[in-house]
């Protein structure tokens, strides 16, 4: 495969990019613009590595309303919810919604996802389903594991048990909920048994952290600090941490030289967070989003994700990385010029680096995985929210569409 009138990220000129056997084999400079019949012309456009989605819900996807809607609007009543739909799963049912949200994804130039999966069922049926389509779909599509205790893993009955035995049918992540756990000793614990646990079985660690308004929630600092002394920062991740939105600046002072000493990662989920955090609120308002822009600058790995498609939690979400980009750069006030120019990096590399993914990027030898975005540069494919057109992976296509054509009958340009 061959692909002309290429751009790559943070470079001026066109590219002609060769892939051979399933991996690249030439990335070389254009004099100008070329048109090749055996060539897929990108004209212009940004090649760029594949996007990734460090963090959704694939067990629960497309079941928003059943059995009934969540009409506060909040993070509880969303978990009431699910553990009512959830006792209804079988397999052929998982199947069938996992299947339509990886078209989905897949159609938006997502190549990688780690999804969380409850196990606070005691059955695991998600969680045994989702293991068997890893292996089904790792030709096209990586799928990430993580055990993931939805009511808690010492305040569920067995919880600990229904941990372990989900890392036996073969979890590949080790999560956590410390803030929903009932007291604060059972959150704080659950953390360190986490973290023993990761070590004992060298998985890595992503913890649903202080996802609440509550100012008092300080799990962070436990996991990070455990994340620490076990040298396992790396390994770890903290995601939402929505109360970091809430801690005093003191505090924080402190506790950003724990974190960005532990080594740990973050994601955040802007558009899922500022729909539910703030809803104790009258006025002010929350926005109830961590500190992305504050960690990115102390040099700290923070990446976005959309959380949820159409469940309990969040009735909306279409898969569109672009879009949870611009509603996070909007939402965290990062909206200089040196912030867009470098944006696209909370999509893709930052999700790479904490999934530990290998040989992901557009290098020669790599395996050929890439995406073409509408745009010029990160800026452009920004803010004009461009259509992903084409998704290739180990050379092959996954996808490709056609830019949508308008006929404008008037022609304002010359005015």
């Amino acid at each position: 495969m061959r692909i002309t009138n290429a751009r790559l990220r943070h470079r001026p000129e066109l590219f002609i990019v060769e892939i051979d056997h399933g991996k690249f084999s030439s990335i070389t400079v254009q004099p100008a613009s070329i048109s090749a019949a055996d060539s897929y012309d990108a004209q212009g456009n940004l090649l760029c590595t594949p996007f990734v989605e460090p963090h959704i819900h694939l067990d629960a996807a497309l079941t928003a309303g059943q059995p009934a809607w969540n009409q506060s609007g909040t993070l509880f009543e969303g978990i009431e919810r699910w553990a009512e739909r959830k006792s209804k799963l079988d397999e052929q049912d998982v199947r069938e919604r996992v299947g339509k949200t990886l078209n989905l994804l897949v159609s938006q130039g997502i190549q990688h996802i780690r999804t969380h999966i409850d196990t606070t069922d005691p059955q695991l049926t998600a969680l045994k389903t989702l293991c068997q389509i890893r292996e089904q779909v790792k030709d096209k599509i990586d799928l990430q594991i993580v055990a993931f205790p939805q009511e808690g893993i010492l305040s569920f009955p067995n919880g600990q048990a229904l941990m372990e035995q989900a890392l036996e049918i073969g979890a590949d992540v080790i999560g956590g909920i410390p803030h929903f756990e009932y007291t604060r000793a059972l959150g704080e614990e659950s953390m360190k048994w986490v973290i023993q646990l990761a070590k004992k079985h060298h998985k890595l660690v992503d913890v649903h952290c202080d996802e609440i308004d509550d100012p008092a929630s300080r799990f962070l600092e436990v996991l990070a600090s455990e994340a620490l002394f076990n040298d396992m920062g790396d390994c770890v991740t903290a995601s939402h941490t929505t109360a970091m939105h809430s801690y005093d600046n003191a505090y924080c002072s402190k506790l950003f030289r724990l974190l960005k000493k532990s080594g740990i990662h973050f994601v955040s989920c802007p558009t899922e967070s500022i729909h539910l955090q703030g809803r104790f609120d009258t006025f002010p308002k929350r926005r109830g989003v961590t500190r992305v822009k504050e960690l990115h600058a102390a040099g700290m790995n923070v990446a976005l994700a959309e959380d949820s498609i159409f469940d309990p939690w969040y009735s909306l979400g279409n898969g569109k990385m672009l879009r949870v980009l611009d509603a996070g750069m909007h939402i965290c006030q990062m909206m200089g010029y040196q912030d867009f120019t470098t944006a696209l990096d909370f999509i893709t590399e930052n999700g790479a680096r904490l999934m530990h993914l290998k040989d992901y990027g557009i290098t020669v030898g790599n395996p050929a995985n890439c995406i073409i975005i509408e745009g010029e540069d990160d800026y452009s494919a920004l803010r004009r929210q461009g259509e992903v057109l084409l998704s290739v992976r180990h050379g092959e296509i996954l996808m490709q569409r056609t830019p949508a054509n308008i006929t404008q009958q008037v022609d304002f340009t010359s005015l």
